[in-house]
């Protein structure tokens, strides 16, 4: 029930972001910004993320690794992980990888047969093109210790690569809202005003 009510909150949270171009921003862009760090040991820093869409946009491919860190501020959590349109990924598999690990650091060697030390890990493709993939980057497997969601507060180092020969664009957008115990709050008082309102006609034709 409670994934049920973070899920509705996180759907409810992308449609006011994306109605609003206030709440989007890219935070990196690899054209303008400059080249995403290849070593795990010392990603790219990207700002602190703020409240709404926050957009990454690079390009991977020809076994380019791309790391860079996060920081989720402490009143804020993410919520949703978008993928965005135009992300690519090589054949014949057309998969791109993407790691999540705790800290400033990516520490795995990029020679390694599993996941631990990850929160998570998934593999996108164009298939899921404007999809959450936050849950499954949140689910534990082959090593990886899996996270809840909304993922909380904190410094986080992201690895995205694809193997394949070519060069291939990909653009993610990471959503932070307030956490949902303030969002909870909103919507009893909604609740509470909506049976007050629905109660007057009653007690006036008692009178």
């Amino acid at each position: 029930m409670r994934q049920l009510r973070v899920n509705i909150f996180a759907g409810l949270v992308l449609v006011f972001t994306m109605l609003s171009n206030a709440y989007g921003i890219t935070v990196y862009n690899e054209s303008t910004n400059g080249d995403f760090s290849g070593s795990g040991l010392s990603p790219t820093s990207i700002p602190t993320l703020v409240e709404g869409v926050n957009q990454i946009i690079g390009t991977t491919g020809s076994g380019d690794r791309d790391y860079f860190t996060v920081t989720v501020p402490g009143n804020l959590r993410v919520t949703l992980l978008i993928e965005g349109a135009g992300t690519q990924s090589g054949p014949p598999n057309f998969l791109g990888f993407l790691g999540l690990q705790s800290g400033p650091q990516v520490t795995l060697p990029t020679n390694t047969t599993t996941a631990a030390g990850l929160l998570g890990w998934v593999h996108y493709s164009p298939t899921a093109t404007d999809i959450n993939i936050l849950p499954a980057l949140a689910s534990a497997g082959n090593g990886a210790s899996g996270f809840n969601i909304p993922l909380g507060p904190g410094t986080y180092s992201f690895w995205l690569q694809d193997t394949t020969a070519g060069t291939f664009n990909y653009s993610f957008s990471l959503v932070l809202s307030v956490p949902e115990p303030a969002a909870g709050v909103l919507v009893i008082a909604g609740l509470l005003m909506f049976y007050a309102f629905r109660r007057r006609p009653l007690a006036r034709s008692k009178a």
